[in-house]
């Protein structure tokens, strides 16, 4: 019995480890965005039970900009909508990619089977 690996089976060892790096980044990226979308619904939330005339400001960039609650409020929404939306994509990737990473295992797993007779 050879120690070698086939190439083959290389081949499909490195697109494991590859599809498991990008399972990876897609779920520090779905973090992100889960955090990112907490933090927008918790200042809705705080900025509805202010008064509608009180002073309000948002950052843009490295500055404070005074708003009024109105705007700042569907700027939020806006963002959180975004944000819904790339959740969701994510989401899709992440399925897409178990998937792809159940089939290698399935793969090598027969490959290491066929190998070892």
């Amino acid at each position: 019995m050879s120690s070698e690996i086939p190439p083959q089976v290389q081949n499909q060892l490195a697109q494991l480890q590859q599809v498991q790096q990008q399972a990876q980044a897609l779920a520090m990226q779905k973090n992100q965005m889960e955090s990112m979308k907490k933090e927008s619904e918790m200042a809705i939330e705080e900025l509805e039970k202010l008064s509608d005339d009180a002073v309000v400001y948002r950052a843009v960039g490295d500055l404070q900009i005074q708003s009024n609650k109105d705007d700042t409020v569907t700027k939020l929404k806006e963002r959180l909508e975004t944000l819904s939306l790339r959740l969701q994509s994510i989401t899709r990737q992440e399925e897409r990619i178990s998937k792809r990473f159940t089939q290698l295992q399935e793969q090598l797993k027969q490959a290491m089977g066929t190998q070892g007779q």
